[in-house]
């Protein structure tokens, strides 16, 4: 196993095949669950710093779909200037507010599943702790390759910068 813990609180740790991050926010559980389940709120800080997400579907119920597309706007990211990334999640489970899994998977912007990228399956858990909500996401692979193959390509950054975003969105919510 192994664990990280950066300056914002966030920590990860790998256990086999399964990714676990776990960041405290300063909000209510309550406001936290909605912050991920409506989609007008998800739109305004999924995705790292620099980076505008636009909901092409949105339906939070079991079954139901979550087409999205993040477009890198930071001139300052250099290369990523431009870039696109869109997934597609597809809800399996829903315990508001306390938690949700879904299947995510990489897609194009017309919601075509890409399948050479590794699909996952999400647990999101939402734990009152201390006056405040701890969120934890369990990220399961198929294999240990495939998460490595996403742990390379910045997923514990990435999320660390998505979940500041949340922490600026729950502030102005409060």
């Amino acid at each position: 196993m192994a664990a990280n813990q950066s300056a914002s609180s966030l920590v990860s740790r790998t256990e086999g095949k399964t990714l676990v991050i776990e960041r405290v926010v300063n909000a209510p559980k309550e406001l936290v669950f909605k912050c991920f389940s409506e989609s007008e709120h998800l739109a305004n800080w999924w995705g790292p710093q620099g980076w505008e997400t636009k909901n092409y579907t949105f339906e939070f119920k079991p079954g139901g779909m979550w087409h999205y597309c993040m477009t890198c706007t930071d001139k300052n990211q250099g290369d990523f200037f431009g870039m696109e990334s869109c997934g597609i999640a597809v809800y399996e489970e829903i315990e508001a507010p306390n938690k949700f899994v879904y299947k995510d998977s990489f897609a194009d912007k017309e919601g075509n599943v890409n399948e050479s990228m590794p699909s996952m399956i999400v647990t999101m858990e939402f734990v009152e702790y201390e006056g405040k909500t701890k969120i934890i996401s369990s990220t399961e692979f198929v294999t240990e390759e495939a998460l490595q193959q996403v742990v390379d390509m910045g997923v514990e950054q990435g999320y660390a910068s998505q979940l500041e975003r949340l922490d600026a969105l729950l502030e102005k919510l409060q």
